[in-house]
């Protein structure tokens, strides 16, 4: 039955049937992919301008990363930690030296990464701060994503995300992104508060990208008052933006640091937590863990995921595609009703659609832009998201353009 080949509606339908309906997936059943291509089940190939949300940096089924999951997964999968492998401290060498931090907390998804950061917030708080125990307070900002589990959900805005999932869980205060008089205020004025929580682009709000100088200045005002920075680049990071971090950009190092996604090239579940050796000392053995978190498969995809990242100069393609992304599309902007901004990073890019978040327009943009060979996805409502695999040439990235701009030009309300 698993082996049966089955049409794009048979998929969709057993779906609907047997699966959560927890996703609204757009309506193309894919069954293949290479570099920046996927193919559906019965064959049309299509640009994927998703990359998995960013965690196809390296594009599908990259042959180095691939490799390195075969040649692993013959020899050992997986030990748990109640013993030692040989490939994991090879790996967290590799890994911290690599963005440049002194340890290493190894777990699966973002969430659950994020997750890991917020408990080693508290505790150095409580052990080093001397913030009164269950009293921390962590800063977020307003439209935040960092996941759906229920800890996280309880600082989110978004409504579906939290309706009839509580209660929720204390200890957060929300301001307006990129603001940083809102946080100066917060800081002053909040007695407790152990950290400050922010993704460096609001990705799955829009592609919000902040103010020139914010993130520098937000850590600055962190140290001033004693709170650690904690950088969400679960999809901001691996050379998404054009640096191999988004705070590169500003040259800003946070206290704390999630990554996830591309870690693995989107070939298995790999999230990491880095930190420095006093912050992430105050996690003992049994305080903290994951059966799979630094597994040995895991461990050798993402060694050979971020070598494909430096090897192929992917930041470096990114920061350069990018800015010809925005210049071409801006002439649609120009020349177009129906697209009111293009915004981004590097290859981390949206254009906001002239409607409601309410009206169907993006959605059935997208289902026009599937139909000439590109695949997007919305975000709230009105915004379409385009963040292709980084190994995309610039011939691929043109023609992207002109299939983006004939859909948009051609498209009728």
């Amino acid at each position: 039955m698993i082996s049966e080949k089955l049409t794009s509606q048979q998929a969709i339908d057993f779906e609907n049937q047997y699966g959560a309906h927890n996703y609204h997936p757009l309506p193309v059943v894919l069954s293949r992919g290479e570099g920046v291509y996927v193919w559906d089940v019965e064959g049309k190939k299509y640009y994927d301008f998703l990359s998995a949300y960013s965690a196809v940096n390296q594009g599908h089924c990259h042959p180095t990363i691939i490799n390195a999951l075969t040649q692993q997964a013959s020899k050992l999968t997986l030990t748990s930690r109640a013993f030692y492998n040989d490939i994991l401290g090879n790996y967290e060498k590799y890994v911290t030296q690599y963005f440049g931090f002194e340890k290493v907390l190894p777990m699966n998804t973002g969430a659950e990464a994020v997750e890991t950061a917020i408990k080693l917030c508290r505790k150095y708080a409580y052990e080093k701060k001397g913030i009164p125990e269950n009293e921390a307070q962590i800063i977020v900002c307003k439209n935040n994503f960092h996941g759906r589990t229920t800890t996280i959900i309880s600082f989110s805005n978004d409504e579906d995300a939290r309706k009839n999932f509580g209660p929720f869980t204390a200890g957060f205060i929300k301001i307006e992104y990129d603001n940083l008089e809102a946080l100066e205020n917060t800081l002053k004025t909040t007695k407790n508060v152990a950290g400050f929580l922010v993704e460096p682009i609001q990705g799955e709000a829009g592609v919000y990208v902040p103010s020139k100088g914010y993130l520098a200045k937000a850590k600055a005002l962190c140290e001033k008052y004693k709170v650690l920075f904690i950088a969400d680049e679960v999809q901001t990071g691996v050379a998404r933006t054009g640096k191999l971090l988004a705070v590169n950009h500003e040259n800003v190092t946070p206290d704390i640091l999630i990554l996830g996604k591309a870690l693995s090239g989107g070939v298995y579940p790999v999230s990491a937590v880095f930190s420095n050796t006093e912050i992430m000392n105050v996690i003992k053995p049994g305080q903290h863990g994951s059966t799979f978190g630094g597994n040995p498969l895991a461990c050798a995809v993402a060694i050979a995921a971020l070598e494909v990242v430096r090897d192929e100069k992917l930041a470096e393609n990114s920061e350069v595609l990018g800015a010809l992304f925005r210049t071409e599309i801006q002439k649609l902007v120009e020349s177009s009703d129906l697209v009111n901004s293009v915004r981004g990073k590097g290859l981390l890019n949206a254009i906001l659609i002239n409607d409601t978040e309410k009206s169907s327009t993006a959605w059935d943009i997208c289902i026009k832009l599937r139909d000439n060979g590109l695949l997007a996805k919305p975000t709230h409502g009105n915004i379409i998201r385009f963040a292709p695999p980084l190994v995309m040439n610039k011939e691929q990235l043109l023609d992207c353009v002109e299939i983006i701009k004939k859909t948009i030009l051609e498209f009728k309300i």
